[in-house]
């Protein structure tokens, strides 16, 4: 008798693990999303524009100077993101994050569009990961140099 409920426990541990390995295996299918720069998403196209076009991507490299348009009233961002060998243009609509200027790296969320443009729907900037701290002896000098931007 023991050595059946033993059977039995085994049977169910075994039906629960593969219970769980399905439930992780079948929602880590539906919810990936690739990370691709420029040039391979460039590169994926020319071989299988079919399966990229119009599914969700991540796209990173960084903003090409010259290339940011903004309209604040329609809230209309254009730009192109770039590597050292494709650039890809970019149309987002949203403000952008504070930091976002051109020569910054940046992550856009998204699809790529039949019409040759990268549509996002999230964008995320990349910023140092090192703080410095206002200069000035007077709380009046900080804030000034808080506000000035690099350029």
């Amino acid at each position: 008798m023991k050595k059946s409920k033993k059977i039995w426990a085994g049977v169910g541990v075994l039906a629960i693990a593969g219970g769980i390995a399905m439930l992780i295996a079948g929602g880590l299918s539906s919810n990936v999303v690739y990370f691709l720069t420029p040039s391979e998403l460039r590169a994926e196209l020319a071989e299988r524009a079919d399966e990229i076009v119009d599914q969700p991507l991540r796209l990173g490299g960084q903003v090409k100077a010259g290339s940011l348009t903004w309209d604040a009233e329609a809230l209309d961002l254009r730009f192109v993101v770039a590597d050292s060998l494709g650039e890809v243009p970019v149309r987002s609509t949203g403000a952008p994050p504070a930091m976002f200027k051109e020569g910054i790296g940046v992550v856009v969320e998204g699809r790529y569009t039949h019409d040759g443009v990268f549509e996002s729907k999230n964008l995320m900037v990349k910023h140092s990961n090192e703080y410095e701290p206002p200069h000035g002896e007077k709380p009046e000098q900080m804030y000034e140099s808080l506000i000035k931007t690099d350029g």
